[in-house]
């Protein structure tokens, strides 16, 4: 069994614990990123975008039938 303290290595010997450790204190990802902006309005993000746009429309002008 392997001891969590213990470097966890790659063939090419890239300790795997320490890129993750350093990951998380990275910051937001690059999707996370992109998702926050579509969020917020972000140019060119729809696809991140959760917003229903023909419900927004609708609450703009009104049902129209």
């Amino acid at each position: 069994m392997t001891d969590h303290n213990e470097a966890q290595l790659t063939s090419a010997g890239t300790n795997i614990n320490e890129v993750k450790r350093k990951n998380a204190e990275g910051g937001l990802s690059y999707n996370e990123v992109k998702k926050l902006l579509a969020q917020r309005g972000g140019v060119g993000t729809e696809i991140y975008s959760d917003t229903n746009v023909e419900e927004v429309k609708q609450e703009i002008h009104g049902k129209k039938q």
